[in-house]
């Protein structure tokens, strides 16, 4: 699997937001509710949406638990955080260093790419996970649960000291 490595610049979001967990997933209904009223987000960048992962800490990664929960957002970039709509947040996505990958296919298949990063590519690169929000940037190529299917994962990375 290819990567590329690239310094994101900051980005203003508009979207939603809940906790959850793997084992208490609610992300559909976060998204279902996100795409029913993303009509209402004045000043949109783009077509692309964003799904962003903000863990409270990186021991989400060294000791993982199926029942830790994180914030999850459905989001769009916009200009502004000016005119939010009623019932949505801001968020600042940080400047920042990422590895970005590319998974195909259904979202069924998306533990394997992220084993691939975290149990292949991560040990054996020169980077180590940075403490910021990870994200998957849903463009014209993303097409839910469908083989074709594309999104992009990035992952917060720094330099190994």
């Amino acid at each position: 699997m290819k990567s590329r490595i690239e310094t994101l610049p900051a980005k203003l979001l508009v979207g939603k937001s809940v906790r959850i967990s793997l084992s208490n997933n609610k992300t559909s209904n976060l998204w279902k509710d996100f795409m029913t009223h993303k009509s209402l987000v004045e000043n949109g960048v783009g077509t692309d949406l964003y799904s962003v992962q903000i863990y409270d800490n990186q021991v989400y990664f060294e000791k993982f638990n199926p029942n830790t929960e994180f914030t999850k957002w459905a989001a769009i970039e916009v200009e502004n955080h000016e005119n939010i709509p009623f019932g949505f947040d801001s968020f600042i996505l940080k400047s920042g260093l990422y590895a970005i990958f590319l998974h195909k296919g259904p979202s069924s298949d998306f533990p394997k790419t992220i084993q691939f990063i975290f149990g292949e590519w991560l040990p054996n690169s020169e980077y180590i996970l940075d403490s910021r929000p990870h994200f998957e940037v849903l463009g014209a190529n993303y097409k839910n649960n469908d083989p074709s299917s594309e999104e992009e994962i990035w992952i917060p990375i720094r330099k190994i000291a």
